[in-house]
């Protein structure tokens, strides 16, 4: 029997939830594997707006979208916790789904990576970019510099949030430790 990853859950759930014409945030572009997910699941009459701060980030997604005949997708050069200046006024409020993963971009400078203070404000504001019934998605990497403290932080985070407007899920790896990655699944209830 195959296991199911984490970031297959993560499909799963985002990919059960949009539809054709929705809005969709990748606030994390890293290689452009979630933001070339999120656009085939809009499909051509949705919108996709991925940010990351790394050139290099935008441009491998760029050259992942190269052929992708569906929604049209907008990159931008910024960190995630500044996203609400770069998503049109008409459009707050009605962003689906909006997918976090946390840590650094693979195969590149391992001290470039997501922080802890503006992770956290980049949750908030992606709740309230979010339609009723949207979701946001968050992976998170403990077990390396930075992860640790950021895990932790969410983890209190979640804890914490306004359970009259969102409900949160915690799903594990199947080898659970603390080191281990851990998604978070927030879902605006009103």
């Amino acid at each position: 029997m195959k296991r199911i990853t984490l970031a297959e859950t993560t499909h799963f759930i985002i990919k059960e939830h949009l539809q054709a014409g929705d809005i969709a945030i990748d606030a994390t572009l890293g290689n452009g594997h979630d933001c070339l997910f999120l656009a085939e699941c809009v499909g051509s009459t949705g919108h996709v707006y991925g940010f990351d701060i790394q050139t290099q980030a935008l441009e491998s997604t760029r050259q992942r979208l190269h052929d992708l005949n569906a929604a049209p997708v907008t990159l931008i050069r910024a960190n995630h916790a500044d996203m609400r200046h770069y998503i049109p006024e008409a459009e707050q409020g009605h962003i689906s789904a909006i997918m976090f993963n946390l840590g650094y971009l693979p195969g590149t400078d391992k001290s470039i990576m997501t922080q802890t203070q503006t992770t956290l404000q980049a949750i908030e504001v992606a709740c309230d970019l979010l339609a009723s019934q949207g979701l946001v998605t968050v992976m998170a990497y403990p077990g390396h510099a930075g992860g640790d403290e950021e895990t932790r932080s969410l983890q209190a985070w979640v804890q914490n949030v306004e359970f009259k407007r969102f409900s949160v899920e915690t799903h594990f790896s199947q080898h659970h430790q603390e080191s281990a990655p851990r998604l978070f699944v927030i879902r605006k209830l009103t």
